[in-house]
C-alpha cells in the first residue's frame, strides 16, 4: 500500500506538470466572445454587450514577433518524470504529450528560412556518443536548433559534440555536469555566442525536485535567416 501511494503521487505531479505546460505553451483557454450580462448596450437598445478576449500571441509569448522572426519558447524536463517542450512559430513541435521527446537530449531542426520544422530527434542512452557527432556534423548551412536536456544529458556528450554546439552558439554546454538542466536555440554558421541559452546547474542545496535542479525555459523571437547560408 505504501509504494501504491507513492505512484499515485508521482503519476498525479507528473499530470499536473503536463497541465501546466500545456496551458503555458498554448496559452489560456478563451471563448471566442464574451457576453456582458450586466447590462444593455445603451447605445444599440436590446442588444447585449460582446467583448471579444485579448489575442493569444504565438507560443503563448507576451508581445507578437516582428515579421522577420519566429517565436519560440523551449522548457527542459522536469527531474525524470516529464520531458521536454518545444514551441516554435507557434506549433508545438516536440512535447511528452507527442511522446517524441526522451532522456538525454532533445533536438528540434527548422528551416531558418521558412520557419518550417524539418526534424525531431532525441539521443538517449541508446545512442553512442558517436551518433549524436554526426548528427551535429550533418546539419546543413540554414538551420535554427533548439536543444533541451530531459534526466541526465551529460552522460551522452563528449568533448567533440560539446564543441560542435559551440559552433552553433552555445557557450555554456561546455560546462554541463551530470543532471544539469540546460536549454538552447542557436544556428548554423553562427560566428558568435547565442543569447538564448540557460543553463540550472544540479546543487544538492538548491534542487527544487529530488536530485534535479528546478526546470529552465526561454522564449522570445528568433531572427528569420534571409538565405540557407545566412546566419541569425
Amino acid at each position: 500500500m505504501k509504494y501504491q501511494v507513492h505512484w499515485y503521487l508521482v503519476a498525479l505531479i507528473a499530470t499536473l506538470i503536463i497541465l501546466w505546460q500545456i496551458s503555458t505553451f498554448t496559452g489560456p483557454w478563451n471563448f471566442t466572445q464574451i457576453r456582458v450580462d450586466y447590462g444593455l448596450n445603451r447605445e444599440t437598445p436590446g442588444h447585449r454587450l460582446y467583448m471579444a478576449p485579448p489575442p493569444v500571441q504565438k507560443c503563448n509569448l507576451s508581445e507578437a514577433c516582428p515579421d522577420d522572426s519566429f517565436a519560440f519558447r523551449i522548457r527542459s524536463g522536469a527531474a525524470n518524470i516529464v520531458g521536454p517542450t518545444v514551441c516554435f512559430d507557434g506549433k508545438i513541435a516536440m512535447s511528452h504529450v507527442l511522446n517524441n521527446v526522451g532522456p538525454g537530449l532533445n533536438i528540434v531542426l527548422v528551416n531558418g528560412m521558412s520557419g518550417v520544422v524539418e526534424d525531431t530527434m532525441n539521443f538517449n542512452r541508446n545512442h553512442k556518443a558517436e551518433e549524436l557527432v554526426q548528427y551535429l556534423k550533418d546539419i546543413q548551412p540554414g538551420k535554427i536548433v533548439l536543444a533541451a536536456s530531459f534526466d541526465d544529458l551529460a552522460a551522452k556528450l563528449t568533448d567533440e559534440s560539446r564543441e560542435l554546439f559551440a559552433k552553433l552558439g552555445s557557450n555554456l554546454l561546455k560546462s554541463l555536469n551530470s543532471r544539469d538542466n540546460w536549454v538552447f536555440v542557436g544556428g548554423t554558421g553562427s560566428e558568435h555566442i547565442s543569447a538564448f541559452e540557460k543553463l540550472c546547474p544540479s546543487d544538492e542545496k538548491t534542487n527544487v525536485y529530488e536530485g534535479w535542479p528546478d526546470i529552465v525555459e526561454l522564449s522570445s523571437c528568433y531572427p528569420r535567416m534571409e538565405t540557407d547560408a545566412d546566419q541569425p
